[in-house]
């Protein structure tokens, strides 16, 4: 079994893990209706996608 040969610092540790931490969710208004959005994703509220209307029924995806 493998064993350290020496204690890693806290430091080195905490520098090997800061690319981990969670980074804020990217949103975006509608054009259409006002309601936040992933970007280039379809709006949930109003089924509206780059200025055309992708959704029939205006109920959101659940």
């Amino acid at each position: 079994m493998a064993v350290p040969k020496k204690k890693i610092s806290k430091s080195r540790r905490d520098m090997r893990r800061s690319h981990l931490a969670l980074k804020p969710v990217n949103s975006v208004a509608c054009l259409n209706c006002g309601e936040s959005r992933l970007p280039h994703h379809m709006c949930n509220n109003c089924g509206m996608y780059n200025g055309k209307q992708i959704l029939k029924d205006k109920r959101p995806l659940a």
